[in-house]
């Protein structure tokens, strides 16, 4: 395709994702489903061109003032991520003047909010808590890109063995810092053709998704809930820890994500595994259980601030009034949860949220509601669970873990036991 038509067709995907009416990844790939000549390096470029501008909309909105033309297209040309050969062939004389004297803006002397990128009330929280050097550092690390990790299925196979099947297809696998089932491949490697993945000896999930699974520390013959269990990551992950037995109820409200799970379950082996969609946190299939669960996974429905280097748009799409609603659910749904648990079984809520509101506050108002619930160390539990430098993923006996800090997704996770 010709480059000018390329950025023309850049700038009408943005146009389509900045309406903020839909998450951005399903709107890219509705895109692409549309224009099927595209070739992988065209779609490369239209996709990561899009991100760009989602992760720095203030900054790159400022200077495309000072051109001419649809905004859109002023926009793909600031953020384009094609290659500059692909670009110069593509812009008119003017154009090519414009980006060279946006080029020497000293970005360093704009205003904050043009500099971190994100919304003034996402802002504010994140640096009054962490304080200016550190907040400056969480705003780079979320307007850079994020690896693809992956956890070993321990069922089927060792992670050393996966390990050298992928740099055996040409791929460099490292291990996870942290967690004793992740490997970290830089890029986008197409995994889906592959032995190890189609046996279902491995399976995408971000390192701090499989913490919260090591975190419920899931035993043998036990019976586990995953409250929300969506697409199934860590459902899969429980279930290979529990060694295919016992019962691991999926739960969620959602029927389509459930069934994202089936194809995923059948690669992985398990057969302890039982999704089942309930239309609330009080159907009566939880109270049937109530009292007679070992351990459940509540990783609550939230923001998902803590992925914006995954899904930038988020930033955008979420406000203070949406996360006033999600705390309500937050409650109502550990409430029912905990109801499940037996005396003695451990209780996890967690979000990939980096608000106070969506975790810190949530769990405190917990523990005050339920003195049978008493709250465990979360350094302790992972240094038991094998996790490497478990003291420095905690604040607070809570698990916290940055983007900045640990590379990894923003979690946060709350431990609890049930009284005997």
């Amino acid at each position: 395709m010709h480059p000018n038509a390329l950025l023309d067709l850049c700038a009408e995907l943005l146009r389509s994702v900045l309406k903020f009416d839909a998450p951005a990844d399903g709107v890219v790939s509705a895109f692409f489903r549309k224009n099927k000549a595209l070739g992988q390096r065209e779609r490369h470029a239209l996709a990561e061109t899009t991100y760009a501008v989602l992760r720095q909309k203030p900054l790159l909105q400022s200077l495309a003032q000072s051109g001419s033309g649809p905004l859109e297209r002023r926009l793909a040309i600031l953020a384009w991520a094609g290659g500059d050969a692909g670009l110069k062939g593509a812009l008119k004389p003017q154009e090519q003047e414009w980006l060279q004297q946006v080029r020497q803006v000293d970005l360093a002397s704009l205003a904050p909010k043009l500099r971190h990128n994100m919304p003034e009330w996402l802002a504010e929280p994140l640096l009054a808590r962490l304080g200016e050097e550190e907040f400056w550092a969480l705003a780079a690390s979320m307007n850079e890109g994020a690896p693809l990790d992956l956890r070993v299925n321990t069922l089927k196979a060792k992670r050393e063995d996966v390990q050298a099947q992928l740099k055996a297809a040409g791929i460099d696998a490292q291990t996870m810092p942290y967690s004793p089932w992740g490997l970290r491949v830089q890029g986008k490697p197409a995994l889906n053709k592959l032995e190890a993945f189609t046996s279902g000896a491995l399976e995408v999930q971000d390192e701090g998704s499989q913490l919260l699974a090591l975190a419920l520390d899931a035993k043998r013959s036990e019976m586990v809930v995953d409250f929300c269990a969506g697409a199934g990551g860590k459902t899969l992950a429980l279930g290979a820890a529990m060694r295919n037995t016992g019962r691991l109820y999926a739960f969620d409200v959602s029927g389509h994500r459930l069934e994202s799970l089936k194809p995923r379950l059948a690669r992985s082996g398990l057969s302890n595994v039982y999704p089942a969609q309930i239309a609330h946190e009080r159907d009566d299939r939880i109270k049937r259980l109530s009292g007679k669960i070992d351990r459940v996974l509540v990783d609550a429905p939230c923001s998902g601030l803590g992925t914006l280097r995954r899904n930038p748009d988020l930033k955008w799409r979420q406000s203070p009034q949406a996360v006033a609603e999600l705390q309500v659910k937050q409650r109502a749904i550990l409430d029912s949860a905990a109801r499940l648990l037996k005396p003695g079984g451990r209780l996890v809520y967690a979000t990939c949220s980096l608000l106070e509101a969506e975790n810190e506050e949530i769990a405190r108002a917990f523990g005050e509601a339920h003195p049978d619930f008493v709250p465990l160390d979360a350094a302790a539990v992972l240094e038991k669970a094998h996790v490497t430098q478990a003291a420095g993923l905690c604040e607070q006996g809570f698990i916290r873990l940055w983007p900045h800090r640990h590379r990894v997704d923003g979690f946060f996770a709350a431990i609890w036991e049930r009284k005997a």
